[in-house]
């Protein structure tokens, strides 16, 4: 009988430790970026190669202190793709990563499957907005934007002990 209280007791606290992992990984890390109107979206000018803020509206973004990988953000723009392909810089290779259910204005796999269809283009937001991690913006042709943040190749190397370039900015 007491064999049989220590194991329902051992489950129940796994069940709650499980649960409370859970909240924590999905919920408790991340808060509301409020909008400044300035900028909240920056892409990076093809002549300057500095980042330069675009005319956006309807603005939603979260973040975490925990991990420089997960901000997410989702908005739109009355910018047209062939405009902003001769304005902006490109960025090639972009993934974008998952975001918590409740963030429902970014789906990842739609985004994704949207840029592998061609009908989202991805732009550079603003590189090294620490070191090692990009910004990353993508747009659809219907003005539906979406920004999350990518590890470059930097910080790649960085993260698992390659010895950086001499391409690689001076970490700080």
């Amino acid at each position: 009988m007491i064999g049989k209280l220590m194991a329902g007791a051992i489950v129940i606290s796994a069940l709650i430790f499980g649960a409370v992992v859970y909240y924590a990984q999905v919920y408790q890390y991340y808060e509301t970026v409020e909008a400044n109107g300035q900028t909240d979206v920056l892409l990076t000018n093809l002549v300057t190669g500095e980042p330069e803020p675009i005319v956006y509206d309807s603005f939603t973004a979260i973040d975490a202190d925990s991990s420089p990988i997960r901000y997410r953000a989702c908005f739109t723009t009355t910018l047209s793709l062939p405009m902003m392909t001769e304005t902006y810089a490109p960025y090639e290779g972009a993934e974008p990563r998952l975001a918590p259910d409740w963030f429902d204005c970014f789906d990842a796999e739609a985004i994704g499957d949207a840029i592998a269809a061609g009908k989202a283009l991805v732009f550079t937001g603003q590189r090294n907005i620490e070191f090692g991690i990009d910004r990353v913006v993508a747009v659809t042709e219907d003005g539906r934007g979406y920004v999350w943040q990518e590890i470059n190749d930097c910080g790649a190397k960085a993260y698992d002990g390659t010895p950086l370039g001499d391409d690689c900015p001076v970490r700080e």
